[in-house]
């Protein structure tokens, strides 16, 4: 007697089912991939029960199964999409007497490596998702590094093997189970019944059809803002599976000119954009629009002669920090400075990649979704911070712990404003400690004998930091006087790059140029730290801090919106430099903002005192009164409000498209021109 499990096609004393092995295949393998889809959901929440228990008591149960449930529907398209090919191949051939072994090879095969691809793509999601409270999309691919710095990275962090671990497991037990009971069905004779083979035929085209759309209304398949059932981010992301979300973010891309935003007409954009900023006679020539916004901004007073320090914190999230409510006391040297200085408590991040943090706070654009702004073939002419001091005489210089060429930062920069580049290759090799290059205080201690020899030079320098030890693999050198007082890694590195920063103003206050300097701390970009919304806040609001033992002689703290965007106009105000203002920015120190807007890879968000508008790329928007933490969608009654949110920050976005498409132009034209002047003079007879 011969007994089997019903999913793996059954024989019972000698008597088969009634069903074509065909059929059995095709369930069998269905329901080994929607369980083992469940597990890696299942997963997922295990590693995020954190956010689950932020979720109400009376209501978290019905949320998570109704999450699952929401995700078996996204796991079934995935499902669809696998086996319609091989469904329909099975249907076509069950009609001939023939056996067709290269046939069931190659669905064998098919099958296995879309279903191995699947669970690769889930087990990768989890610790993507870890750190951007997002599922997996086509952003991850701008981590696409040089000289293997994705892949030392990965293989540094100790918790990734977990997930590489995760996926062998899964992937060696659907194998297993695949090799061994799935192909004797698929290879298994069959006795040719017309009548059966045809019922099987008219029973699974539908049930493909409806698998991968989803739903069975007619207006619309499935969509990722079908996942958005609740008022709660967690649940709602919980549902997705995060293959459908990168293939969707694909097809996107590909339906939108590479990634060209089409909020608005352009002209309307520019229109609307030219009245936010208040400027007055905007003229333009017929080619280049970016004139549209530049602005003359004049001082009486003599420009002050000061340097700028510049540094850009990694992960460095406002909610981090005791003075925005931590209670942990994980960074009190950047909180003590923060009481001597300017300090702006409604200050947010372009995006939420480290390129955004730098393209925008130095070059004063927004982000603008998964647009990577530093790669691209045409490098455009930027103005900004680099590009106006060294104009005006400064001399330059970016410091990084890493390779400079990871996201084209040393191309793009070299390009734009700065004279040199110090990166990984410029540090002692006993103290590269992994891919993030060298820890923190060896960038800061390692830059103060560069600095001395620029104010050597007689004139004011500009010199910008990328921070990034708060950004995994982690580590904390063990030679060096600080030890942490949090328990846990996480908190732990928060600490590390406080005492680094403390340790970097120590010595800058030995040095002779130190009264004179203007020091500037902001985020690259915050952290997912709150579940709140599917746009985590965290990930935006980072501290800006301005300290001066000069030109701050009264601390002040400021309560209106700004954003990276708006670093250089605010230092050019401090230093009282005439300059053209050709950005987005605005010197908030003068104007207020309305509202302030950011993005990350598929969501655009906008908001004022009191309110947040989420517009997803993928379907739908929400408005939600942050102020009170309300995950109530109050959009329907406050329509207004949101259009005008939304009219703002479209029109901001897609000028700064329309105006970096120009400064493209213009650096492409130039070097066109310098070509043809350098073949020009090669022809003319010596």
């Amino acid at each position: 007697m011969y007994a089997y499990f019903i999913i793996f096609g059954i024989k019972n004393q000698g008597v088969q089912l009634y069903l074509p092995k065909q059929a059995r295949f095709i369930l069998s393998l269905y329901a080994l991939g929607i369980g083992l889809f469940f597990i890696l959901r299942l997963v997922l929440l295990l590693t995020n029960l954190d956010k689950a228990y932020l979720l109400p008591d009376g209501e978290r149960t019905d949320l998570i199964l109704n999450a699952f449930i929401m995700g078996f529907r996204f796991d079934n398209v995935i499902s669809g999409y696998i086996l319609c090919f091989p469904s329909l191949l099975l249907i076509l051939f069950s009609f001939t007497k023939t056996a067709y072994s290269k046939l069931h090879w190659l669905i064998f095969y098919y099958c296995g490596v879309l279903y191995s691809i699947a669970f690769f793509a889930c087990c990768a999601d989890i610790p993507y998702f870890n750190h951007y409270f997002a599922r997996l999309t086509t952003a991850v691919f701008n981590w696409g590094g040089v000289n293997g710095f994705i892949f030392n990275m990965i293989l540094q962090e100790k918790t990734y093997f977990l997930y590489i671990i995760l996926f062998t497991i899964v992937a060696t037990a659907f194998w297993y189970v695949y090799t061994k009971y799935l192909r004797l069905i698929l290879f298994a004779k069959d006795e040719f019944r017309f009548i059966r083979n045809l019922g099987f035929a008219l029973l699974f085209i539908p049930l493909i059809f409806v698998s991968i759309r989803g739903r069975v209304e007619a207006k619309s398949p499935i969509r990722v803002g079908t996942a958005y059932f609740s008022t709660y981010a967690f649940p709602n992301q919980l549902g997705l599976n995060p293959l459908f979300t990168l293939v969707r973010s694909y097809l996107d891309d590909i339906n939108n000119e590479s990634q060209r935003i089409h909020f608005l007409n352009d002209d309307d954009a520019l229109k609307k954009t030219v009245k936010y900023l208040k400027i007055k006679n905007a003229s333009a020539g017929r080619d280049l629009k970016y004139a549209l916004l530049s602005r003359r901004v004049n001082y009486s007073q003599s420009p002050a002669k000061a340097n700028v320090v510049l540094i850009l914190m990694e992960s460095m999230s406002a909610e981090k920090m005791r003075l925005f409510g931590n209670r942990d006391c994980l960074t009190p040297n950047l909180d003590s400075l923060a009481k001597l200085s300017y300090s702006f408590k409604n200050f947010y991040t372009a995006g939420i990649h480290t390129y955004n943090g730098i393209f925008s706070t130095l070059y004063s654009f927004p982000a603008l979704l998964k647009q990577h702004p530093m790669k691209v073939t045409n490098i455009p002419r930027m103005t900004g911070l680099p590009v106006t001091l060294k104009e005006n005489g400064y001399s330059t210089a970016f410091f990084t712990t890493h390779d400079d060429q990871f996201d084209n930062m040393a191309g793009f920069m070299l390009s734009n404003g700065f004279d040199k580049i110090i990166s990984q290759k410029d540090y002692p090799g006993e103290y590269i400690a992994g891919a993030t290059g060298v820890p923190d205080h060896i960038m800061f201690e390692q830059s103060i004998p560069k600095l001395n020899s620029l104010d050597k030079k007689g004139k004011p320098f500009f010199a910008a930091y990328l921070t990034a030890s708060d950004h995994g693999p982690y580590f904390i050198p063990d030679y060096i006087p600080f030890r942490p007082k949090s328990k846990g890694i996480r908190n732990q590195i928060i600490e590390y790059a406080d005492w680094s920063l403390y340790r970097f103003m120590q010595l800058a206050s030995e040095q002779k140029w130190f009264q004179n300097t203007i020091f500037i701390f902001v985020a690259d970009h915050g952290a997912a730290l709150d579940p709140l919304y599917d746009m985590p806040l965290s990930f935006h609001h980072s501290p800006f801090i301005i300290f001066s033992p000069r030109y701050v002689k009264k601390p002040k703290v400021y309560n209106q919106l700004c954003g990276q965007i708006d670093v250089y106009p605010v230092i050019m105000d401090l230093l009282k430099i005439s300059y053209t203002n050709s950005t987005l920015g605005v010197n908030v120190l003068r104007d207020k903002r309305p509202y302030i807007y950011f993005s990350s890879d598929d969501k655009i968000g906008c908001i004022n005192e009191n309110h947040f508008l989420v517009i997803r790329m993928t379907g739908g928007e929400s408005l939600y009164n942050y102020s009170g933490k309300s995950t109530t969608d109050i959009i329907d009654s406050n329509r207004a409000l949101a259009d005008d949110m939304k009219n703002y920050t479209f029109s901001m976005m897609q000028s700064s498209q329309i105006i970096l498409q120009d400064l493209s132009s213009i650096r492409k034209h130039s070097i066109q021109l310098a070509f043809h002047q350098n073949t020009l003079l090669k022809s003319i007879p010596k």
